[in-house]
């Protein structure tokens, strides 16, 4: 069996919701990675040797906490991405929503954040950390501002974006590409994550959904030097040392 599977009936429930596989114990065919429950966390775990440490989702402690406390407010390049400036507040789709960190980023500026992600496992894994953050006391107004669906952003975002009340203003994008960095940790998180989520040949067409969804702008995070998605060139560019963001506007935010 590849891909991921769940063998712990307490998730079975979790697993019918979600259309993900179910195994019994001692089953002859064994999943490539599993979804399930340790120190009362939700956690996605392969091979250690190929996949390093369980993944989950943690907006509390670790780097989510570090980040929200150290990492520079809305001069962070996906905040000035996003258009979060003094007095402008913008609401946001991250329609690839990934692991969260991004949204996050952004919802701990005071932005309310729709994510939207397609892979199952992932998406069970973002909806355990919301709940953990939203029962801390020092998350719960962060969380309460990230709401969370299901589906596909590149095939159906004019529906999931219709599920909440809040125009998007600006939909932000993560397309999967190769991860550059040298730490065998983020190397393996990484090959964990790829073996679910695949790369996004559709990237394009997610571009083309999000340009006519958002109200005001759609920003695309890219490697530095990656070439800019197929289709309309972005009309601004701002940049780090690693990552930029191409930056397709429609009109001026706070207008």
């Amino acid at each position: 069996m590849s891909g991921v599977a769940v063998r712990d009936p307490a998730l079975y429930p979790l697993a019918r919701r979600l259309g993900l596989p179910m195994v019994d114990e001692g089953g002859t065919d064994e999943p490539e990675l599993t979804l399930a429950r340790r120190d009362d966390r939700l956690v996605l775990a392969g091979d250690p040797h190929r996949y390093g440490h369980p993944l989950a989702v943690d907006f509390v402690a670790g780097r989510a906490a570090h980040r929200r406390r150290f990492g520079g407010g809305r001069g962070q390049l996906v905040a000035r991405a996003c258009g979060l400036a003094k007095g402008v507040t913008p609401s946001v789709v991250d329609a690839t929503a990934g692991l969260g960190r991004d949204a996050f980023v952004l919802a701990s500026l005071g932005a309310e954040v729709l994510l939207v992600e397609r892979v199952a496992a992932i998406f069970a894994l973002l909806e355990d950390g919301l709940a953990r953050a939203l029962a801390d006391p020092e998350t719960r107004e962060i969380a309460a501002r990230m709401h969370l669906v299901h589906g596909d952003a590149g095939r159906e975002l004019v529906t999931l974006v219709a599920s909440r009340e809040v125009a998007p203003e600006v939909i932000h994008l993560d397309p999967m590409f190769p991860h550059r960095d040298k730490s065998a940790l983020v190397k393996k998180e990484m090959r964990l994550f790829r073996t679910l989520a695949g790369d996004d040949p559709d990237a394009p067409r997610l571009l083309e959904a999000a340009l006519d969804v958002a109200t005001h702008r759609v920003v695309v995070k890219r490697p530095r030097k990656a070439p800019p998605l197929e289709g309309p060139p972005p009309r601004h560019i701002i940049a780090d040392k690693t990552s930029r963001y191409d930056l397709y506007v429609h009109r001026r935010l706070g207008a």
